[in-house]
């Protein structure tokens, strides 16, 4: 018996690609991190302290897609091993802006060099405008599921 399915269509959704490609990516930059001593969420907490210093737990858990409880673990865990630095008093209320320390910088600079060599190898084989178009579709894919959904016409 032939039943019917409706659904999705695995090999054609642009979602479930998509969705594979971030699972083989994190997979590929935990890989490459691990021997550092890191993973991708403090790498990402780093480089975001990097370009954004002095960012409170709150803004870095947004930055970083964690809820504030995670992060403020992960902070305490990078504090720990002197890899971020908090004032005790916050001068914003209870926000306690992090940044980082030296040893944090130099954290960051070897596991920048490990992540970009696994972007190099995700970006094998695409030339320079298939790479600047694939940045353009994912950001406005974002941008779309970011915005306020349309009505439904059927009213469902």
């Amino acid at each position: 018996m032939n039943v019917r399915r409706t659904g999705i269509d695995l090999d054609t959704s642009l979602g479930y690609a998509l969705k594979e490609a971030a699972s083989a990516l994190r997979s590929a930059m935990e890989d490459a991190l691990r021997p550092l001593g890191l993973g991708v969420t403090q790498y990402a907490c780093l480089e975001l302290l990097d370009q954004r210093p002095g960012l409170s737990a709150s803004d870095l858990a947004r930055g970083v897609f964690v809820t504030r409880q995670t992060m403020n673990v992960l902070l305490q865990a990078l504090e720990r091993d002197g890899m971020v630095a908090r004032d005790a008093d916050a001068a914003l209320g209870r926000s306690l802006p992090a940044r980082l320390t030296t040893r944090g910088r130099a954290a960051l600079q070897d596991a920048t060099t490990a992540v970009r060599a696994v972007e190099v190898r995700m970006l094998t084989g695409l030339t320079e405008a298939e790479q600047t178009h694939a940045l353009q579709v994912l950001t406005g894919m974002a941008s779309a599921l970011r915005a306020p959904a349309p009505p439904d016409p059927d009213g469902a």
